[in-house]
């Protein structure tokens, strides 16, 4: 018996690595919880699911803002500490121009820090956080030359444009290599991924194609939107096309050819991974923006299949970004319908059910 039992271990070995690879990086993410959230600040131990039931769970609101002063929440970067810098639209094409924006911090806590604010007529759209802890921001200036492109805190918290950007452009999805050397701007009017060094420079179209550009008719014409460098690719989504789509940077610093992991996503805009290690994306479907599409939080697996985690019943309204710290998902929302209410929402993520819904 004692045998048996062995020789079926030995046999079950290959099976189960078999499993590790088929399902890409989640199953790795579950052996490797506890390690991810021992080091996530605001992440409560995970101490078991079942692997039925809901993806995300547990969906509460954080934060509300005030719609009618700007407070409209684009994009969000979850911080080491347990803070998040949150991204205040303050002008947008469906609401009225009365307010500046703002790049706000707000504390584990829950105290809030506002970081920088634009002008009237302008917007803060994605905002990324550097390996130093350096912060970055894209200030949206339409027509201004001056100010359009992107910026980053100093030391004693002064802005300073980094990458400046033509007048017609307009940056929105920001990331930072690994090395920490390279910022990349998605620029949602151009089609284009722009390039600078983090130290400041001048921008290079890095990547212009078709695959990136808007589609013009649409009643908010933009293209690439969401842009995250993970695992030495640049991930970006297009807005109008409702596509994630994948580029290799080469050891040279090139893109790589362009693939489309998923499609068939209208109005995908910001996103965010499982862990360093997975490909599973959580993004952000914010259809209530220009009212072509439903408002969900869908989970899209390295297969390119994905399904709705979070919907307008779990109180999405205009979900613009997602961020992933620990277990727990961070959802920005814009509240663009009436009655107007934006927020920040968090949940937690049923690791097992996650991985269920790879296999099954």
């Amino acid at each position: 018996m004692q045998q048996q039992q062995q020789h079926t271990a030995r046999r079950s070995a290959p099976s189960a690595r078999r499993f590790v690879k088929r399902n890409v990086g989640i199953a790795l993410a579950l052996t490797a919880t506890a390690a991810v959230l021992a080091s996530a600040p605001s992440a409560s131990a995970w101490t078991g699911g079942s692997y039925s039931g809901s993806i995300v769970t547990d969906v509460r609101t954080a934060a509300r803002f005030d719609f009618a002063a700007g407070e409209i929440p684009e994009n969000i970067t979850a911080n080491p500490d347990g803070s998040v810098t949150l991204s205040m639209l303050g002008s947008c094409a469906v609401c009225q121009r009365t307010h500046g924006p703002e790049l706000m911090r707000i504390s584990a806590s829950g105290e809030r820090t506002v970081l920088v604010t634009g002008q009237v007529g302008e917007a803060i759209s994605g905002n990324a956080r550097g390996s130093d802890g350096t912060v970055y921001y894209a200030l949206w200036a339409p027509g201004n030359a001056d100010r359009n492109g992107v910026y980053k805190l100093l030391a004693d918290g002064t802005p300073q444009r980094v990458a400046a950007l033509p007048a017609d452009s307009g940056p929105n999805g920001l990331a930072v290599d690994a090395a920490g050397r390279t910022l990349y701007i998605a620029d949602s009017l151009k089609g284009t991924i722009w390039s600078v060094p983090v130290s400041g420079g001048s921008a290079t179209p890095w990547l212009t194609d078709a695959a990136l550009a808007p589609v013009p008719t649409e009643a908010l014409p933009i293209g690439a939107n969401g842009l995250r460098f993970h695992n030495g690719a640049l991930w970006i989504s297009n807005f109008n096309k409702g596509t994630l789509l994948r580029v290799p940077i080469t050891p040279a610093g090139a893109p790589g050819t362009i693939r489309q992991v998923a499609g068939g996503l209208p109005n995908i805009d910001d996103l965010s991974f499982l862990t360093p290690f997975s490909d599973v994306v959580f993004a952000a479907q914010n259809g209530s923006s220009s009212n072509n599409g439903p408002d969900r939080v869908v989970v899209i697996y390295p297969n390119g299949t994905y399904k709705p985690v979070l919907t307008s019943t779990d109180g999405l309204a205009s979900p613009s970004a997602t961020a992933v710290r620990g277990d727990r998902l961070y959802i920005t929302d814009g509240g663009v319908p009436d009655p107007h209410d934006p927020k920040l929402q968090t949940a937690r993520i049923n690791l097992p059910a996650l991985l269920a819904g790879a296999v099954h």
